[in-house]
């Protein structure tokens, strides 16, 4: 494959020396526009970012928001799905691209009539995990929330998949498996647990009335305690690898004011170990998410919750970790589920901005999310796992217009934001534009600005149009000394 390069006009901050630089340089930062200032970076800072294009074939390129780099940071995986944001789940295969070559390897296509998209890769090995759609789809098991899996391929076996979550569909269910459908599989630092969102289809089934739980998303975890074997007594019943357990709570109806929720979703593990508590002992892993309150006044608001989790997930709490006929799985002994942010009173209440994961710096410390300021601008905010008050991180004129990543040493986020890559200081949330600003047509796309292991890298999309078509294509802005 033939890579395409373009070089950005504009110089950049990065590595271990850029907090110093950014004292020196900081009227050039975004902020700066408040006072009508230019919004570039000055030539004489001491550090350029390079864009180049590592993608080119005639077809979709779509990067999840996280877990987009092979754990070496020679890779980047994606899937091929047809339309820009991905919504249209039509992949038929996951592939992956050597960044310093543009060589293109598939991992994994799917057969009999399966999809297959949202690849993220584990931080310690070969591993990806993605999810699959049914094979051989009816009109009563067609793709979608509660009909979906998630499976785990190697690179160095492409092509041999194995089942993550079991599937049991017939009571008695399985302890360890569920009852539909996971999304969204990211792995904890370590690379040993895995967490999705997650839709029930016994209880989708059973409709809206009364006397059941609702279906409702919920956070679910798998760890490697497996494998989980199943019955036949279901056509669409499968074994797992892992044990898998939900690991959220949610009520059909919350009652207005309360922390009670009735969604959770848009999740992200806490720290790459988990996080310190006010007493100094550490929390090893935690899974921060959006969870839907309900206002006094019936609006529907996200809010920021947490659920601390406990070692073994496979001990049952106060329900069945299989659930019932009529009740959701329920969570595991020692799972702890809590509210971060009450935000009902404010002008712009709620998480706002667009579709984001919530995702923790490093270490575990803060929590990042997108809220609107006083003015109706969406700005980048943080909040400690252990609680308090939210804190505005930028004060930007233009809202932050993408998914999000931290770098490795919690420094830097990078997203997208008024037709540029950027990156906000961490530290002082001033905003450094990256690359050049693009018209809509190839401004890079809101999904996914994923910062590289080692920190030097983004990898990001755009849509480029070639002979009559547009597709998404990768691109990779790399940070880069000039040795001044």
């Amino acid at each position: 494959m033939t890579t395409v390069s373009r070089q950005s006009r504009h110089s950049v901050p990065h590595g271990c020396f850029f907090l110093a630089l950014l004292a020196v340089l900081g009227q050039a930062d975004l902020e700066s526009k408040a006072h009508g200032q230019d919004m570039t970076v000055p030539n004489e800072t001491p550090v350029r970012a390079t864009e180049r294009q590592v993608t080119g074939a005639p077809h979709g390129h779509i990067l999840t928001n996280f877990g987009a780099w092979s754990a070496d940071g020679e890779w980047i995986v994606y899937d091929v799905r047809s339309d820009p944001a991905g919504s249209v789940f039509d992949g038929r295969r996951i592939e992956r691209v050597r960044v310093d070559s543009g060589k293109v390897e598939t991992l994994y296509t799917s057969t009999d009539g399966a999809c297959c998209g949202v690849v993220t890769a584990s931080p310690v090995d070969d591993r990806v995990v993605f999810i699959h759609g049914p094979e051989n789809p009816t009109p009563d098991w067609s793709y979608g929330a509660w009909h979906r899996r998630g499976v785990v391929v190697r690179a160095g076996a492409p092509g041999e998949a194995v089942n993550l979550d079991a599937r049991d569909l017939s009571a008695p269910f399985t302890p360890g498996a569920l009852r539909g459908g996971t999304h969204v599989h990211t792995f904890s630092g370590d690379g040993r647990w895995i967490a999705f969102t997650y839709e029930d289809h016994v209880l989708a089934e059973l409709g809206d009335g009364d006397g059941h739980d609702l279906n409702q998303r919920n956070i679910g975890v798998s760890v490697p305690t497996g494998p989980v074997t199943v019955g036949r007594d279901h056509p669409r019943n499968h074994d797992g690898s892992h044990f898998t357990v939900l690991v959220t709570r949610t009520v059909n109806h919350p009652r207005p004011g309360s922390d009670e929720i009735n969604r959770a979703f848009e999740d992200g593990w806490v720290g790459t170990s988990g996080y310190v508590k006010p007493d100094g002992t550490r929390q090893r892993r935690a899974i921060a998410f959006q969870g839907q309150v309900v206002a006094d006044d019936g609006q529907a608001v996200s809010e920021v919750f947490l659920v601390d989790l406990p070692d073994d997930l496979t001990v049952r709490g106060d329900g069945a970790l299989e659930g019932t006929a009529t009740a959701r799985p329920a969570p595991p002994r020692g799972a702890v589920q809590r509210r971060l942010t009450f935000t009902t009173d404010r002008k712009h209440p709620g998480i706002q901005g667009p579709r984001h994961w919530l995702r923790s710096s490093p270490d575990g410390s803060r929590i990042a999310l997108f809220m609107k300021d006083d003015a109706g601008v969406v700005q980048i905010w943080t909040i400690s796992p252990n609680g308090g008050r939210p804190r505005q991180l930028t004060h930007n004129n233009d809202d932050v217009a993408s998914a999000f990543t931290w770098s490795p040493d919690g420094r830097w986020i990078a997203h997208a934001m008024d037709g540029s890559v950027c990156v906000t200081d961490a530290g002082s949330g001033k905003t450094w534009r990256l690359t050049d600003k693009s018209e809509e047509a190839s401004a890079p796309r809101p999904e996914a600005c994923v910062f590289s292991p080692d920190g030097k890298r983004i990898a990001y999309v755009r849509p480029v149009a070639e002979q009559g078509q547009t597709w998404n294509q990768i691109f990779v802005l790399t940070l880069e000394g000039t040795g001044s």
